[in-house]
């Protein structure tokens, strides 16, 4: 399916968590040891906040991540306290800009990893229940877009979790009366470019990998000699669908059914259940 990474905390060059980690998301492009598929080549993206703006920035393209080289030049350009980047493998859809991660409406944006399964038999269903005046924004066919606009339409901007519990309820919902016996399988990552949501979830309770990093202040007690470390404040924080390195210690898996927030003043780690309408 898919890889991304979502980081939150001091502003550092995109560069830094892209490229210079040993398994970093671009390697992850060629190699990936945890998604079902090894190679995830069918575009990317990034997105991050610049000073003084609410609207994110988006840069995304069709072609493999590994090979791009705009994404290589400007990774060494943008500095930012929030980053998304996604590594996309197509479950159907097309390979097209519109498709690819991450999607963006006002101040938001959302990555996805997974699928809503048979999303043929749902979609047009699925479609009619976005808000009208939401609907001529969607620009892409993907599953993922959808889900965000779902979300959107219960809330999203009031109430994230709340949200993306009725839209995954929703899916479910919709899959079942179409014989799907589990609809949705899903990590998604979500923001406002203050606060950062991270959820797990898969209708048959086995759900893609999803990795947090450890507190900063542990970290760098376990390895002092780590100059990353030593330059980003205690509330840094990085969520992976794969951990782009192997530092003892330094990454979490996201128990099944949960969800993480990512905010000033603690983070917070919860059950993540849908909510049926």
């Amino acid at each position: 399916m898919c890889r991304w990474l979502a980081y939150a905390g001091t502003p550092i060059l995109l560069d830094t968590i892209l490229y210079k980690p040993a398994h970093s998301l671009i390697d992850q492009s060629m190699h990936s040891r945890l998604g079902v598929e090894t190679t995830n080549g069918d575009g990317f993206g990034v997105g991050w906040y610049a000073p003084d703006i609410d609207v994110p920035a988006v840069f995304r393209d069709t072609g493999p991540a590994w090979s791009n080289r705009n994404l290589r030049e400007i990774a060494d350009h943008i500095r930012s306290p929030l980053f998304f980047a996604h590594i996309r493998a197509t479950t159907g859809t097309a390979v097209q800009q519109t498709n690819c991660h991450p999607f963006r409406h006002g101040r938001w944006m959302w990555m996805h990893n997974g699928a809503i399964t048979d999303f043929h038999r749902s979609k047009r269903e699925l479609a009619v229940a976005v808000d009208p005046d939401l609907f001529p924004d969607i620009e892409g066919s993907t599953d993922s877009e959808l889900m965000f606009f779902l979300a959107l339409t219960f809330g999203l901007e009031q109430d994230p979790p709340g949200a993306v519990a009725r839209m995954a309820g929703l899916v479910e919902q919709t899959g079942r009366r179409h014989g799907v016996e589990f609809p949705l399988q899903m990590t998604v990552a979500v923001t406002d470019g203050q606060r950062l949501w991270a959820f797990r979830y898969s209708s048959q309770t086995d759900s893609r990998s999803l990795f947090f990093s450890t507190r900063v202040e542990t970290l760098r007690a376990l390895h002092p000699d780590v100059e990353f470390l030593r330059e980003v404040s205690d509330e840094t924080r990085v969520i992976v669908s794969e951990p782009p390195g192997d530092l003892p210690g330094a990454w979490n898996e996201v128990p099944e059914s949960s969800y993480g927030i990512v905010q000033p003043g603690g983070d917070e780690l919860l059950p993540f259940t849908p909510q049926f309408g």
